[in-house]
């Protein structure tokens, strides 16, 4: 058995683990989810399984979503952030909250990381090597930022930037089946795209150049890439807001068990990025705080000692992942 393999069985497990102990476990203390009575039913089956299964759909989208770019881009920092993907649909949502359409906040979130995409897919033919590509993206995350607060300065609906606060700081409280629906088209979607990119990304191991000596498709490759990582982002931020550090730490927590091909690295990403966003978020629930501590926010503790560990082993490495 690969160690690939092994470790993605390790992960479901973990994953599955996680999933049940999130049926026990929050502020209401519960014997059993199975228990007859109406009233525990409710809170387990209406509340905190698709909380919990909500979450670890998002954590796993932007587990694969990190894991594929950082190896398009063969650059262990690399997340959906990166090219655009996030901020773009950061922007579509925020559109909708500032103008006072704010059911329509999931719509533009989604809408608005597959423009993204369609335009680093674009401008990414004529790119000459990762760097070229991630420089694309940091314009459109700076655009896209720009863009942010010029919506922020005209809303003509200050009321609902409450909304977009309590959006940016990143939640799956409350969220329903259909959510969890929601965000498993989507992920379906863009894992496709992405697992029908492995082999390419298997080949860029070898350098652009040599890649395509033996016969890789290096503008498919990335093409693949970007769009499934900008379905699998998207969706994920469309139902759960803004989380980050989850695609940068995941493929980087598994990268010493599953090893370094990126194409066998994508399938643990996933499930470590599942995992761990649900653990985030049983402990934002067990937390005693009379305000419970939005997700997003427990990820980027979470993931940013893991994202400053990263950069300062490339530091010491000179920058060899």
């Amino acid at each position: 058995m690969s160690k690939a393999l092994l470790t993605t069985l390790m992960l479901g497990g973990l994953s599955a683990l996680a999933l049940f102990a999130a049926l026990f476990l929050g502020p209401t203390a519960l014997e059993s989810p199975f228990s007859a009575d109406e009233t525990a039913r409710l809170i387990v089956w209406e509340i905190r399984f698709p909380r919990a299964l909500t979450a670890w759909l998002v954590g796993a989208a932007l587990g694969l979503s990190g894991a594929a770019l950082q190896g398009l881009l063969r650059n262990p920092l690399a997340d959906a952030g990166v090219l655009g993907l996030s901020g773009f649909a950061a922007l579509g949502a925020v559109l909708a909250f500032a103008f006072g359409v704010s059911a329509l906040a999931p719509v533009g979130a989604l809408a608005f990381a597959l423009i993204a995409s369609v335009i680093v897919t674009g401008l990414g033919w004529t790119a000459r090597g990762p760097a070229s590509l991630a420089l694309i993206g940091v314009g459109l995350s700076s655009f896209a930022g720009g863009l942010i607060a010029l919506a922020l300065n005209l809303a003509p609906n200050p009321g609902a930037l409450a909304d977009l606060v309590n959006w940016t700081l990143g939640s799956v409280e409350g969220r329903s089946l259909a959510d969890a629906g929601l965000v498993a088209t989507f992920f379906i979607a863009g894992a496709a795209l992405i697992l029908f990119a492995a082999r390419g990304l298997q080949a860029l191991t070898l350098g652009e150049e040599a890649a395509v000596g033996i016969g890789a498709n290096i503008a498919r490759t990335r093409t693949l890439v970007v769009l499934g990582a900008a379905a699998c982002a998207g969706g994920a931020t469309a139902v759960a807001g803004v989380i980050g550090f989850v695609g940068v730490a995941a493929p980087h927590l598994v990268r010493g068990l599953a090893g370094h091909d990126p194409a066998k690295l994508l399938l643990p990403s996933a499930f470590a990025g599942g995992a761990l966003l649900v653990c985030a978020d049983i402990a934002v629930r067990l937390l005693p705080t009379d305000t419970e501590l939005k997700l997003g926010v427990a990820a980027a503790l979470i993931g940013g000692p893991v994202f400053a560990l990263i950069a300062a082993r490339l530091a010491s490495r000179g920058g060899d992942a």
